[in-house]
């Protein structure tokens, strides 16, 4: 493999996408200096079994890691540990850390990733109330999850049931407080959320939908969760998800665009040549979608590293892929393929009693999003039918005689 050196590249952040990106480099002959700089005191993991296996006890922290220790030092790529960029001088080409040391870039990552979003009420700094976002948190949050203790979530998009699921079965009573009407209102249709709310109900565990917290009440401690409708839930433990927010500070101060997310093109590259972004950071075109978005993903983080690597190594290719996530509660395994944003009708193929089913997102026939339930064909298949831009009948995609491999391979040969 043919190398390549124009200097240092230097990774701001070590999350997901980071390390990603230090992999590929070298995967890709890349033989320059390359530091990864993180402001926590881990070597780059996965963040979703934080919320599952992780929480759970069930598993160590050093099985959360991308790749071992020892592959870093390795493969040369120099790791710099609680360590927080403070400030980038693009003219310079440099980033300046907390102790006030000043680092030379040839080319420059913002692997910045997010941060919790905060709920700034009354009570919110009292013990027992926590966040769910980093190793650091979740072992905050292990001594009080013992059974018999009451845990009130307030949040219930994919991080709040899937701590839920985890709590109820480790015995504690569970409430999950959720200010809208329905779990998961922001990326799954109504009948979605009725099979996750009968899932959540019949494992024990609370829902208290349409409620907006007001204060966690307490003296030095938490003991109840107050709405602004007078009801109260007496509580020992609150964790709260009410999602995320990117970090695009560092970014904004030197200058950079940025829109909820950092502006980056199709290559990962912001305005400036010598600076690329990555990750939940980011807000990049995707042609298979026709729009700008900003994605919380590891699918996104992954192929964004990647992407990242191959501009450094002047290989470039554009990213332009069906975003995908997944959410696992108990038994169950929800995948979602695509964007549903903007669909005017929702089809679903099977019977959600059954535990496996799936919601087809349609905006005049075509397909826009697949939400894949315990089914991991649709899933697959759905990803290659949005990709095509393939149009599907909505009356022949209900109808479980219909085969939907035979009806997916009629519509991507339509498709072209």
């Amino acid at each position: 493999m043919a190398t390549t050196d124009t200097g240092t590249v230097i990774i701001v952040g070590a999350g997901q996408a980071a390390g990603q990106t230090a992999i590929s480099l070298r995967q890709k002959g890349y033989a320059g200096p390359v530091m990864l700089i993180g402001d926590e005191e881990y070597l780059p993991y996965q963040r979703p079994p934080l919320s599952k296996a992780f929480l759970a006890g069930s598993i160590e922290a050093e099985r959360l890691h991308i790749k071992p220790q020892h592959f870093w030092a390795e493969h040369g790529i120099e790791t710099r540990l609680g360590v927080r960029v403070t400030a980038i001088d693009r003219a310079a080409r440099t980033v300046t850390l907390h102790d006030g040391t000043t680092l030379s870039y040839a080319k420059l990552v913002l692997a910045t990733g997010s941060r919790v979003r905060e709920l700034p009420i009354p009570g919110h700094e009292l013990e027992g109330v926590h966040y769910l976002r980093t190793i650091a948190d979740v072992q905050g949050i292990q001594p009080g999850f013992r059974a018999g203790q009451r845990l009130t979530i307030v949040g219930g998009g994919y991080i709040g049931l899937e701590v839920a699921a985890v709590a109820v079965k480790q015995g504690l009573e569970v409430t999950v407080v959720e200010t809208e009407s329905r779990v998961m209102n922001r990326v799954v249709a109504p009948e979605v959320s009725e099979f996750f709310q009968a899932l959540h109900r019949a494992a024990g565990v609370r829902l208290e939908l349409g409620r907006r917290v007001r204060a966690l009440e307490g003296t030095t401690r938490i003991n109840a969760v107050a709405c602004a409708d007078g009801f109260s839930v007496p509580t020992d433990l609150c964790i709260i998800g009410i999602g995320i927010v990117p970090n695009v500070e560092l970014a904004e101060a030197a200058g950079l665009p940025c829109a909820n997310g950092i502006g980056v093109d199709e290559f990962c590259q912001t305005a400036d040549a010598d600076v690329l972004a990555v990750g939940d950071c980011t807000r990049h075109p995707n042609s298979l979608l026709g729009r700008h978005v900003r994605l919380e993903s590891v699918h996104n983080a992954i192929e964004q590293g990647k992407t990242a690597a191959a501009t450094l190594c002047g290989q470039p290719s554009a990213y332009a892929q069906v975003p995908w996530f997944w959410s696992d509660q108990y038994d169950i395994k929800l995948q979602i393929s695509g964007l549903s944003e903007g669909y005017d009708e929702v089809v679903v193929r099977g019977e959600p009693a059954d535990h496996s089913f799936a919601a087809f997102y349609l905006l005049q026939k075509r397909l826009l999003a697949v939400d894949a339930v315990n089914s991991p064909r649709e899933f697959m298949l759905g990803k290659k039918l949005i990709a095509a831009g393939a149009e599907l009948d909505s009356v022949a995609l209900a109808d479980p005689d219909q085969d939907f491999k035979t009806l997916a391979t009629a519509a991507l040969a339509a498709a072209g």
